[in-house]
């Protein structure tokens, strides 16, 4: 017998499609990429909200020549060479070790828990009256070496 997929919430296809979409308003350093074909690399930490579909948005998709590919994590260490994070941790404490790993990475780290600004993410997906809003710290992008597009940045509350 067949198992069927699990579909994620409509909430979580909304939000695979925003990864999808950073993918092209976010500039990495040259130097983020082994090759000029190297996958750009979506990564999933902690537990998958999206199902496949994430994987299904993305698949045969290409930005600046670079395929795109998702990789699920359960160790941020095991996130070398990724360039998107989504971090799925609902705990504060573990949120902030997290995003300490990863500081000194070239790494978009996107996560929709409350504090995720605060502790030093970069996007914080935020719902408001039922729509998915976002909050950009585009300091802490600044400072990993990632540029976003101004049309990105108009977006955010």
């Amino acid at each position: 017998m067949v198992q069927p997929r699990a579909v994620p919430s409509k909430e979580y296809q909304i939000k695979a499609v925003f990864l999808y979409n950073f993918t092209q308003f976010v500039e990495w350093p040259a130097n983020s990429f082994n090759e000029a074909e190297s996958p750009l690399i979506i990564g999933v930490f902690g537990k998958n909200p999206f199902g496949t579909y994430l994987s299904e948005t993305v698949h045969g998709e290409k930005i600046s020549g670079h395929p795109l590919v998702v990789k699920y994590y359960s160790k941020v260490e095991d996130a070398e060479g990724c360039h998107i994070l989504f971090v799925n941790q609902p705990k504060t404490t573990d949120l902030k070790k997290v995003l300490s790993q990863l500081k000194s990475r070239s790494v978009l780290t996107v996560s929709d828990a409350s504090t995720f600004i605060q502790d030093g993410g970069m996007i914080q997906f935020l719902t408001k009256s039922n729509k998915i809003r976002l909050l950009i710290n585009s300091e802490m992008a600044k400072a990993s070496g990632l540029t976003i597009s101004s049309k990105l940045l108009r977006l955010s509350e």
